[in-house]
């Protein structure tokens, strides 16, 4: 029996917050209308209306594409998507979070963010769109500085841009393929270089576990 990998917080309030941000978007897109965001920032465009939209937004639904040379079905599952008036799609992530500083797109680890905008923006593409390299972060930021909950939370949404780039999409699948071909890499090592957390845990976790067992358990007779 193998060990889970330890999973991450759910994090219920940016999914209650994504949820709402859809909801007033799509008020706009029925309306045909830009939405005040779109408006103050001087973006030419409006919420993009397609009947596969609810799919492109389910969870490992999404927009998918199979790739012919891996055969790998990739997939992920879209915040948003506006179209310009020269009907360039443009790919658009909900973010929440909460701090005192200004919110943006500048910490290391929040490559994982650009990223995942870029490979929205490949799917769409492999879906034979027509996609605008600038992306689009709906950032909120919960404000601390009221004086009090009273069942209510102020948030300040700020619009971030991001140009991204997809091309190292194709080449990280067929990375992906050879590692999955090629021999069981050893354990404690990642297939394409770096230390395996997930490993490390597993290694770490069984290694207390069996510290932590009685070491003269009675047997049964």
């Amino acid at each position: 029996m193998g060990i889970k990998r330890p999973s991450g917080p759910p994090f219920s309030l940016n999914k209650a917050v994504d949820e709402l941000f859809k909801k007033e978007f799509d008020s706009y897109r029925n309306k045909k209308q830009p939405h005040p965001l779109m408006i103050e920032n001087g973006l030419q465009a409006i919420p993009f209306n397609h009947p596969d939209l609810n799919d492109w937004r389910e969870n490992f639904v999404g927009v998918r594409y199979k790739e012919p040379n891996t055969n790998f079905l990739v997939f992920g599952a879209i915040d948003d998507v506006w179209v310009t008036t020269d009907n360039e799609l443009i790919v658009v992530d909900y973010k929440a979070t909460s701090k005192k500083s200004e919110i943006n797109i500048n910490s290391d680890w929040q490559i994982s963010y650009k990223r995942q905008v870029e490979i929205y923006q490949w799917l769409l593409r492999m879906n034979g769109f027509k996609v605008s390299n600038v992306a689009y972060f709906v950032y909120t930021n919960g404000l601390i500085e009221p004086e009090g909950f009273y069942n209510k939370l102020e948030f300040e949404t700020k619009l971030i841009e991001y140009k991204g780039n997809d091309q190292w999409v194709l080449g990280t699948l067929n990375k992906i393929k050879e590692c999955l071909d090629g021999d069981i890499p050893e354990v404690g090592t990642a297939a394409m270089g770096g230390e395996c957390d997930f490993c490390s845990y597993a290694r770490q976790r069984t290694a207390m576990t069996l510290k932590s067992l009685p070491k003269n358990k009675p047997r049964r007779v």
